[in-house]
């Protein structure tokens, strides 16, 4: 029996719950020393030691329609932006931010979509069969809180994986193993590794509170791909949600990327709304 109802608009959830997984997401980010602040109308997040608008950005934006008062509203962002010297970046989701029409209006004021994408929810028991076993010498390995003589090679083995699944340069590979050390050490996170001989390939975490799991980093390296890892790691993260009690599990895809789409909808979970919006003032 599906978990939600994927005919409905939001797949049936009302704006409180929809807001409380923007909020959900933000908090989510913010758990490796970011800072993050629900201003009521918006929630702030904001990193002292990263410029990249990713991890400085409003989001659950809900602000007033009246011209005045938007304009208003919009110039206080801006100042805000100013003072902690980053460029004003606001992730917006038509038909779900407030006003309706946001995206027009910030792009009338200099902003620009830098991509976006979307947000899927499981609606499905991620416990049906999925197929035959994946051959080969392979173990999944749960990683929670670990005892700190195993952090350094945890983080080591977690910043390979997401580099070379991520294609992220290596000048950032420092700031991603911090990020990652600093992760690992949190209550909220955990994350699943596909080990072959002992050699990881394969990992994603999911970050667990407040009664939902929010699924991300979910990759596989460049040589073991097509084995099916990907969709061992997506399917135990989301069975550990379950079997830990919450009630929605949740990731985002960006939307050029087709092929993880198609793969997380085989396993059960189904596209939020429609493709959200990173608008960057240029």
């Amino acid at each position: 029996m599906p978990l939600l109802d994927p005919s409905a608009t939001w797949l049936g959830r009302d704006s409180d719950t929809l807001r409380f997984l923007e909020v959900h997401r933000t908090r989510s980010v913010a758990i490796p020393g970011r800072a993050w602040r629900d201003l009521g109308d918006s929630v702030m997040l904001f990193s002292s030691g990263e410029n990249d608008p990713v991890f400085n950005h409003l989001s659950a934006v809900r602000w007033p329609s009246e011209r005045v008062a938007f304009d208003a509203r919009l110039s206080m962002a801006k100042e805000l932006f100013a003072a902690i010297d980053r460029r004003p970046c606001l992730w917006v989701v038509p038909g779900l931010t407030r006003p309706l029409d946001i995206v027009s209006r910030l792009e009338a004021d200099g902003f620009a979509d830098q991509g976006g994408g979307y947000d899927l929810v499981l609606i499905r028991n991620p416990f049906e069969p999925l197929g035959p076993r994946i051959p080969g010498r392979f173990a999944l390995e749960r990683w929670h809180q670990p005892l700190q003589a195993e952090i350094e090679p945890r983080t080591e083995a977690l910043a390979l994986v997401v580099g070379e699944a991520f294609d992220i340069p290596a000048s950032r590979y420092g700031n991603l193993a911090r990020e990652i050390g600093l992760t690992l050490g949190t209550a909220g996170f955990h994350a699943n590794v596909v080990t072959l001989d002992g050699e990881p390939v394969a990992a994603g975490g999911r970050y667990t509170f407040d009664g939902a799991s929010y699924l991300s980093s979910i990759g596989t390296r460049p040589a073991w791909r097509g084995r099916g890892f990907g969709t061992m790691v997506t399917r135990s993260l989301a069975q550990d949600s379950i079997s830990a009690g919450v009630g929605i599990v949740y990731l985002s895809v960006h939307a050029d990327n087709d092929a993880a789409i198609r793969l997380y909808e085989t396993l059960g979970f189904a596209v939020t709304g429609p493709k959200s919006a990173d608008m960057l003032l240029g």
